[in-house]
């Protein structure tokens, strides 16, 4: 993708970390943009587990998950940004007679579609009695660009872009999810030369 005058939206895109990318935080990751604005980004990664479950994290928040399908499931590092607190990934959730627009969670942001991000422990309460969203990814931290950063490291040549698949998010096995993404484009890592410029 080259960068231009005209600003591209990447809202509900995936990033795709280029092989040159070396960052100890973004090396070979898959972000989820949330929001994307002239004024910056903001996004989660979708495949990097941390070493908390999902049971022990419900633990520390003093709350008992009664969920047996998410007990083992990690919580992910989302990004170098604000990692003590935690950000719930999950499908719009909304009840009887809720517009659609309007999250049932004090604190939520909607992503066109068709997910939302909720920083407020209500949504974990929710997630913890089995009366919350039934596909969720919680991450600790996030990742964010200032205004026109990520669109100068897009014209570096540091990350490949594609709209997002909710199935790569939810569905796949975490170790599959950059090949998987990846896959969206058509591509596989070993084609990518590591050098920059050279995709």
């Amino acid at each position: 993708m080259t960068a231009d005058s005209a600003f591209t939206n990447l809202t509900h895109h995936f990033l795709i970390a280029m092989p040159s990318l070396e960052d100890v935080n973004f090396s070979k990751s898959v972000v989820y943009v949330c929001e994307h604005s002239q004024r910056g980004a903001l996004g989660l990664i979708i495949n990097k587990p941390s070493d908390l479950s999902m049971s022990g994290l419900f633990d520390k928040v003093d709350l008992t998950l009664k969920r047996d399908d998410l007990q083992a499931t990690p919580v992910f590092k989302g990004g170098p940004v604000h990692t003590e607190r935690g950000f719930v990934l999950h499908e719009a959730f909304t009840t009887e007679g809720a517009s659609e627009q309007e999250s049932i969670y004090a604190s939520t942001m909607t992503i066109p579609g068709g997910l939302e991000m909720t920083t407020s422990k209500d949504v974990l309460e929710a997630i913890a009695t089995g009366a919350g969203p039934k596909r969720v990814l919680i991450s600790l931290g996030y990742s964010a660009w200032g205004e026109g950063q990520l669109e100068s490291e897009l014209s570096e040549n540091s990350w490949l872009t594609v709209s997002a698949d909710t199935a790569v998010i939810f569905d796949t096995p975490v170790e599959q999810r950059y090949e998987r993404a990846m896959s969206l484009l058509g591509l596989q890592s070993w084609m990518l030369s590591s050098e920059a410029g050279h995709a």
